[in-house]
């Protein structure tokens, strides 16, 4: 049974005012990102600085592109549980959720294994097909393997995570996080620089790292006394059917992901052709962006756990709310962000280099592109509205064939009669635009037709 205190946390997303749970549910979400982009920061400066640009190259390289590919797949699955638990929890079906739980976690452990295995066996194959330079390609496949050695506890800590979210906990997964990229800064320190293991001593301390951070959700799921308990007996009780709901909301989720970070590839590959200035400038503007990405992401993220909440519990009307709410909040965002960014591009270009040049191109590629993100706010956040009322075919079709797939046809397209950046960058308010257009008139025949 829920605890008072849990079912009141419980009711604030089920009842009550709508725009003020939001921002305490979406704040702690975004918090975690930002403080991750900075650790990320951190570590890359603690690498380079004690074990060179070679053991700097060879972490974030390749072997990032790499990991990142198979752990944002599995991102997409554990959203599958996150809309699951969350349907169940808003409808106080406390079984279900038990069941949504451990066979969720036990996907978890399964794909770690399989996915550990598959990067421990072909780590050389895929360093290859990315053609990795030879002086790079004993360290990145030294720090490959041993992340991938640990991939079951990374794994085991995002479902953990997903799933305390779905129940409208997310400040916990922010405490988590934090005390693990903490931890992470002395371990680089120790196996990095003072037993100078290089990047193999940064994916011991990753991998250490990760280890923590699955403890303490494991710890913490087994100690709540609610009904999203793990009991890890019964971590071998998979529901079938559960399985087949969540891996049907999850795999169009991960491979939507994969086909991104594929598109993204293609755009990096055409900016790398008009040389070193245009692929600073784009580095630099990428970690900008980074900032709009984290936080209209938290944001889908909310209306995800909040839609999902509402629709178990039967309330449409607090569905259509919440999604009409998230949006306003997410173009208020958006737009301050926008002008920010704007008003301030030469001073934060000037933050990243000194050549003059090189901050002219990056205050026009910034904006240029500023001038469309309330655009993509409507994509996101219908995205994880459909989510939520586990859509997702629909959406992972227009997603994969309106921004990935139209991205790459307009730069085979359009880049041989116009080779220039612009032509480049005009692959991304084409694709939102396009993929907006869809998701707005997708939605309102959903809504209409009813989830029939």
């Amino acid at each position: 049974m829920m605890t008072k205190n849990k079912s009141a946390a419980a009711s604030r997303i089920t009842e009550g005012a709508i725009w003020s749970q939001i921002l305490l549910f979406f704040f702690p979400i975004l918090l975690g990102s930002l403080f991750q982009q900075l650790y990320n920061t951190a570590d890359a400066i603690i690498v380079g600085r004690c074990a060179g640009k070679e053991a700097l190259s060879a972490v974030g390289g390749s072997t990032a592109s790499i990991i990142n590919i198979f752990v944002g797949f599995f991102t997409g699955i554990s959203s599958g549980a996150t809309v699951v638990a969350a349907h169940f929890y808003g409808g106080k079906q406390e079984e279900k959720v038990s069941e949504t739980v451990h066979t969720s976690l036990m996907i978890s452990l399964c794909a770690g294994v399989v996915f550990g295995v598959v990067g421990i066996l072909f780590s050389p194959l895929m360093l290859q097909l990315l053609k990795t330079p030879e002086n790079l390609f004993g360290q990145s496949l030294g720090y490959m393997r041993i992340y991938f050695a640990a991939t079951p506890a990374n794994l085991f800590y995002i479902m953990g995570a997903g799933i305390l979210r779905a129940v409208g906990d997310s400040r916990r997964p922010l405490y988590f996080l934090i005390v693990s990229c903490v931890a992470n800064i002395p371990l680089d320190f120790l196996f990095v620089a003072g037993l100078g293991m290089g990047a193999e001593g940064a994916a011991v301390a990753t991998v250490l790292s990760q280890i923590l951070s699955a403890v303490m959700v494991f710890v913490v799921l087994c100690r709540d006394r609610e009904c999203y308990r793990l009991v890890p007996g019964k971590l071998f009780r998979c529901s079938g059917k559960i399985l087949k709901r969540v891996l049907w909301i999850g795999i169009p989720a991960g491979l939507q992901s994969v086909t991104y970070g594929f598109s993204n590839s293609v755009i990096q590959a055409k900016v790398n052709s008009f040389g070193t200035d245009n692929i600073a400038a784009w580095s630099a503007y990428t970690k900008l962006d980074g900032i709009f990405w984290m936080t209209v992401s938290a944001m889908g993220i909310a209306v995800t756990t909040f839609v999902g909440q509402n629709f178990g519990a039967g309330k449409m009307e607090r569905v259509k709310k919440s999604m009409w709410e998230c949006m306003g909040m997410s173009m208020v965002m958006a737009g301050v962000i926008s002008l920010f960014f704007y008003r301030f591009a030469e001073f934060f270009f000037g933050v990243f280099v000194e050549d003059a040049g090189v901050i002219a191109l990056g205050v026009s590629q910034l904006h240029f592109l500023t001038r469309f993100y309330l655009i993509y706010v409507i994509v996101e956040i219908l995205s994880g509205t459909l989510r939520g009322l586990e859509c997702v075919v629909v959406p992972t079709i227009i997603s994969v064939v309106l921004v990935c797939v139209l991205r790459v046809a307009w730069i085979a397209v359009a880049l041989p009669f116009d080779n220039t950046m612009e032509t480049v960058m005009m692959s991304y308010p084409i694709t939102w635009v396009a993929a907006a257009a869809a998701f707005i008139l997708y939605y309102i025949y959903y809504m209409k037709r009813g989830r029939n």
